[in-house]
């Protein structure tokens, strides 16, 4: 895999610790602002609420921008709102920082999306995949743990800081590694917005984004509120949080690893031996929650689980939005993240019902159970090969 792969994904370490991290921070969150979790919890909404929405939107306004300038510029505002999450008093200006670091996140993800699909041949989409989204589980396993454990020592706030921080080195790589150049491909001339934005039309490309989204919600939906779970639930010190958080950190990182080769040969093994296992094991983990070393294990197996069935529809979304090259990034970063705006949404008013904090996860059992009846009639056309990519 080329080098300039591998520092796009030290940016998305960077940003994904930023999406990732309020997972271990909303009680503390909660506490200094003086709102519910359920309402701390809604910033990981706003975050993936800027994300749909600015995927598309800035990749249509960035695809004739030089690809280095752009991705720059979305890692900087990164940093910037950031600096401004740390030092306020006002849960709506967190709100709205959120959004704004979304957004500057969409617009990166969306372009690194179509620029790592662009970096290897057109049978190697999955690998290249697999290493930009190593960047996500990297930030699982280390920045996000650490942000925990950061917030817990020095507070919340320290942690909006350290992301600040990180943001800039990825910078560095970014100007220093990716070599100038647009995005549109002037030498074919390339398909108009409006022939990309036609893709959406196509019914198995709606459809992949659809189970991408669900299975995403799924994810995001314990994801959010499994620092609750730990402390009140299994009945452990705050500290555990961040091995959990570690645990399906590992996890998500196998899961992308093995996926990643797989999910442009054999994408149809990966969804109909990982989807049911998936889906089994929320409700499991959620009758076992209660005891550390089944929570522990579980965590570790439902973040393989969720990392390598959601890697696997963003590969598949990259094949069927083939004719949009400029903009099928944004069609993956959307759809993922219109599941990672509902999870926790739906987890949130779990959360009020009579299980508690194990509402999330069940909440995930039934997300996973919806995608896989959507699938099933339809295993052969999600599950489809190569071809995929230059079927209408």
């Amino acid at each position: 895999m080329p080098l300039p792969l591998y520092l796009l994904a030290l940016a998305v370490f960077a940003m994904g610790t930023s999406e990732f991290m309020l997972a271990g921070l909303l009680p503390d969150i909660a506490s200094d602002l003086d709102v519910t979790v359920g309402t701390a919890g809604t910033l990981t909404s706003a975050f993936a609420i800027g994300m749909v929405a600015g995927a598309p939107l800035v990749a249509a306004l960035a695809r004739n921008w030089p690809r280095r300038s752009s991705l720059l510029g979305f890692v900087l505002a990164c940093a910037a709102a950031h600096a401004v999450g740390a030092i306020t008093t006002s849960f709506p200006v967190l709100f709205a920082t959120r959004v704004a670091a979304a957004l500057a996140n969409a617009g990166f993800l969306a372009v690194a999306l179509t620029a790592a699909a662009a970096l290897v041949p057109a049978d190697k989409k999955g690998r290249a995949l697999a290493v930009l989204l190593s960047g996500t589980t990297m930030a699982t396993i280390a920045g996000v743990p650490g942000g925990s454990v950061l917030g817990t020592l020095l507070g919340w706030r320290a942690t909006f800081w350290a992301v600040a921080a990180l943001c800039l080195p990825a910078a560095l790589g970014i100007l220093k590694g990716i070599p100038t150049g647009r995005v549109k491909e002037k030498a074919t001339g390339g398909p108009t917005l409006r022939a990309e934005l036609a893709q959406l039309t196509r019914p198995r490309l709606v459809l992949v984004m659809l189970l991408g989204a669900l299975v995403n919600a799924a994810t995001f939906a314990s994801f959010t509120f499994l620092a609750p779970v730990v402390t009140e639930t299994a009945g452990l010190e705050e500290l555990w949080i961040s091995v959990v958080l570690v645990l399906f950190g590992a996890g998500s990182f196998v899961g992308v690893t093995v996926a990643g080769r797989l999910s442009d040969q054999r994408p149809g093994l990966v969804i109909t031996v990982g989807g049911p296992l998936l889906l089994i094991g929320w409700p499991v983990l959620a009758m076992l929650a209660n005891e550390p070393v089944a929570l522990f294990t579980l965590v570790f197996v439902q973040g393989a689980l969720s990392f390598a069935l959601g890697s696997t529809l963003i590969t598949r979304i990259l094949y069927e939005a083939a004719g949009a090259p400029t903009m099928a990034g944004s069609y993956a970063t959307a759809a993922l993240n219109v599941g990672a705006a509902a999870g926790p949404f739906i987890a949130a008013t779990a959360l009020s019902t009579a299980v508690g904090n194990l509402g999330p996860l069940w909440a995930s059992g039934l997300l996973v159970a919806i995608a896989l009846l959507i699938a099933f009639p339809l295993r052969t056309v999600v599950a489809a090969g190569q071809s995929a990519e230059v079927l209408q």
